[in-house]
């Protein structure tokens, strides 16, 4: 039975996701915990080559929706049963940056994919490695995008998508939090960093209680 305890951080592009699972790690490792962190897609050999292939590779630029979805499947599987399952198994948290919650809102919310079919995929990907709590960094759309406009360095692909794409992504999350409130908790994202990253503490705190409770 798994016996770490497995978070995963969503939310549009310029939320602060880095800075907070940078924030939360340190903590986690400071109270006494293993953490292994990932991020999607990618955390495998398998997995980084198809992010480069999804995000920086210029003659992918017309990628088709449904090839974007399989792609994104298919480095999640791989993570998931390389590196996610082992690592719980053996007691260590893990920390995601970006799960299944991405495609479901990228893909099918904001590509427009019906979502049964998303669900599904999603599905066969993980098997029945779900995460005991699911962070959602929530940021008004254009504020999020304005900060991605102003990041130094390449764009990816998803990037370079015009703000209604943003609105829609933000929504779908929102749907989602809405209909799983055991799972995902929303985290407003335009506080202060510190009080983030308080705000995270709580709900990791309250997870892992029930983690406790429920072994």
């Amino acid at each position: 039975m798994e016996s770490g305890l497995f978070i995963t951080f969503e939310g549009s592009e310029g939320c602060g996701k880095t800075t907070q699972i940078t924030a939360l790690k340190a903590r986690l490792e400071a109270s006494g915990n293993d953490v292994r962190q990932v991020r999607e897609p990618g955390g495998t050999v398998v997995g980084e080559k198809i992010r480069d292939l999804l995000q920086y590779t210029p003659e992918a630029a017309n990628m088709f929706p449904e090839a974007e979805l399989c792609l994104f499947a298919a480095s999640r599987s791989q993570l998931v049963r390389e590196v996610i399952a082992p690592t719980l198994a053996a007691g260590t948290d893990v920390i995601a940056d970006r799960f299944f919650d991405s495609t479901t809102v990228y893909q099918g919310v904001g590509r427009g994919l019906p979502l049964d079919q998303v669900h599904s995929i999603n599905g066969l990907a993980v098997g029945g490695h779900r995460p005991h709590l699911t962070v959602l960094l929530d940021m008004d759309s254009g504020h999020a995008f304005e900060r991605v406009t102003k990041r130094a360095g390449v764009e990816d692909r998803m990037e370079q998508l015009p703000p209604e794409f943003y609105e829609s992504v933000r929504q779908g999350y929102l749907d989602i939090a809405r209909d799983e409130p055991d799972r995902m908790k929303v985290v407003d994202a335009s506080q202060s960093i510190e009080k983030v990253s308080e705000d995270i503490w709580a709900h990791v705190e309250a997870a892992r209680s029930l983690l406790t409770t429920n072994s």
